[in-house]
């Protein structure tokens, strides 16, 4: 038996979906990936790699074409996302990564890109049928990943509006899909986005408040 073979074999079945070991361990190490993230830490970036990597072989024996192109995606971008927090480390006070809220220049280019992304790559999931069974949602999915974590790569606090922007739409697509326990977990992600928007958001109000007070106090 092969890897691929392996990791597309079944957990289990509930409910009348079957759970296989790649969507299985490939959300839960994006679970980690993401409370990492809420935490502002470094391996977030490892950590949505190797998710990438598992989940590509769960939409592959889901015949999604369009998800295995979004996971490669994520693998790539978690990459450069890794590079980016490198460079900004030092930015907190805690030698975390200092997080913000966009500017409007970056929200205008972050909801235009989504939007045109959107409609670029569903007209093509529509055109080549074989790529995607659902076009529109799995382009808004596959694009919408692209901004948060790109939004993330940033320090970016909207990156946990596009999260719960996904999320919807990613919950009823998975089970759709037979993905069942990526749909639990996407359940699971609506409550660490909230939490994680909250920690993110309080933070940056600080980091802004003190910027006023060295101000004044100059």
């Amino acid at each position: 038996m092969s890897v691929l073979d392996a990791l597309n074999g079944e957990v289990f079945t509930a409910f009348g979906q079957h759970v296989i070991w790649s969507d299985t361990i490939g959300n839960t190490i994006g679970l980690a990936a993401l409370a990492l993230g809420w935490r502002r830490s470094i391996w977030t970036w490892p950590a949505q790699f190797l998710s990438g990597v598992v989940l590509v072989a769960a939409y592959a024996s889901a015949h999604l074409s369009g998800g295995v192109g979004k996971q490669l995606l994520v693998i790539g971008v978690a990459l450069w996302g890794w590079r980016q927090w490198q460079r900004g480390r030092q930015q907190a006070q805690d030698g975390s990564i200092a997080v913000r809220f966009a500017g409007c220049r970056e929200r205008v280019l972050l909801v235009a890109g989504t939007a045109l992304g959107t409609a670029a790559v569903g007209g093509l999931f529509t055109l080549y049928p074989q790529l995607s069974w659902n076009p529109w949602p799995d382009a808004y999915i596959f694009v919408g990943t692209l901004a948060a974590m790109v939004a993330q790569a940033r320090g970016l606090v909207e990156f946990w509006f596009a999260w719960l922007l996904v999320d919807v739409v990613g919950v009823p697509l998975a089970f759709s899909s037979g993905l069942a326990f990526s749909g639990l977990v996407y359940v699971v992600y609506l409550a660490l986005v909230v939490w994680g928007m909250r920690d993110w958001w309080l933070r940056s109000r600080a980091a802004a408040d003190r910027t006023v007070l060295e101000g004044a106090a100059a």
